[in-house]
């Protein structure tokens, strides 16, 4: 796994080749061919009882894990509703500046106006910046063909922090204005004002990039995330040198839990895990890891019910960001310990993914004591699934 500098890019028009027709909108398009499988999806999550405290509770079925039909349904219930993390405000600094990215079938495209604003699109043909159509190739023969009704569909951006977050539901479409506070209330909720403490901001400066293709659903890997440290003294031997694991708490929010430990080095100011680690996770697939003058997200993209795309981007405070030296050394240091780490964590992903495939496993228990985060993610999961 190499380390990868963020590409800028930038350009007068967007070259894509992905066909748009009025039917772009994943929701109205899922909307068509749900009920086809939204019986046997609802059947499959009703296997699950949130209701049942921790203590008593069965963990969702191989199914939630496995089964194509599931994977679509959720797709269209967990990914096209609600604000969800695609990049950062780095990557479209200037004007001109975008990103494009892909979301279960939905290819979008993110941008800075002209104007200094930020917009989003469903992608396809060749568009300008505000999403008129430019240019339409090989249609020479179509009849009553105007490219005013061909414009790219829009998908409602907002920001947080230094977070790109975008909305695909047809209902916050029809809103003109997206109001910032609203948007860290639906996302974070209450616990807004603990990611701006522990230096989740927009001071922090982006580093590089790492990604990791992982055969495995995307559940797994935000399971084994949130299972309280229960993993680390066994699979991640030089990470947990690095935290005293006895402190490690777990706090649950209305959309986020926050795991916290202390660090092994309180002294060393510029110690690479510092003196306190904070790992949050944002509903449904995104975590924030802050650690002394560093932070990493992780984003779980899925790719398929047995496969997964796993983005790590790394920052750094802005007082460290002329420290050549200093990054070279914090580097070479994570790059021992974080690849290591990520190599255990995939190990560990693929052979849960192949247990859960396993016909002699249903359903597995919880830890009480360690476990409540991924508890209370798949809580979540039921409730967007069920409603």
């Amino acid at each position: 796994m190499t380390l990868l500098l963020k590409p800028i890019t930038r350009l007068s028009l967007f070259q894509t080749h992905f066909q748009i027709n009025n039917n772009n909108n994943p929701r109205a398009r899922a909307t068509s061919v749900s009920c086809s499988w939204s019986h046997g999806a609802h059947k499959i999550v009703r296997e699950f009882d949130p209701k049942i405290p921790i203590e008593k509770a069965i963990t969702p079925p191989s199914s939630w894990y496995t089964d194509p039909s599931f994977y679509a349904f959720e797709l269209d219930r967990v990914f096209y509703r609600g604000w969800q993390a695609v990049g950062y405000t780095e990557q479209i600094q200037e004007p001109r500046d975008f990103f494009s990215g892909r979301l279960g079938n939905v290819e979008f495209v993110v941008c800075r106006e002209d104007n200094g604003k930020i917009a989003a699109f469903h992608n396809g043909w060749t568009y300008g910046l505000n999403g008129e159509l430019r240019k339409a190739t090989r249609i020479s023969g179509i009849e009553d063909f105007s490219i005013n009704d061909f414009g790219l569909v829009p998908i409602k951006v907002a920001t947080w922090g230094p977070f790109v977050l975008l909305n695909m539901d047809n209902e916050i479409l029809q809103k003109d204005n997206i109001d910032t506070d609203n948007v860290a209330s639906e996302w974070l909720g209450s616990s807004s004002e603990l990611f701006s403490l522990n230096g989740v901001d927009t001071t922090l400066t982006y580093v590089c990039r790492r990604e990791y293709i992982i055969e495995c659903n995307w559940k797994v890997f935000c399971d084994n995330y949130l299972d309280g440290g229960y993993h680390v003294p066994f699979a991640h031997k030089g990470l947990a040198s690095g935290l005293s694991l006895d402190s490690y708490t777990t706090s649950i929010f209305e959309k986020v839990s926050i795991q916290s430990a202390e660090g092994g080095s309180k002294e060393k100011e510029d110690d690479r895990l510092g003196s306190k680690a904070f790992y949050a996770f944002i509903y449904p697939n995104f975590m924030i890891n802050r650690y002394g003058p560093w932070m990493d997200t992780n984003l779980a993209i899925p790719l398929g019910p047995r496969k997964c795309l796993v983005v790590f981007d790394y920052f750094l405070e802005a007082s460290f960001k002329d420290d050549k030296a200093f990054i070279e050394r914090s580097l070479a240091d994570s790059e021992k310990v974080q690849e290591n780490t990520q190599m255990e964590d995939i190990r560990l992903c693929e052979g849960v993914q192949k247990g859960i495939e396993s016909p002699a496993y249903s359903t597995g228990r919880y830890a009480p004591n360690v476990e409540k985060a991924m508890h209370h993610f798949h809580c979540l999961l039921y409730d967007n699934l069920i409603n």
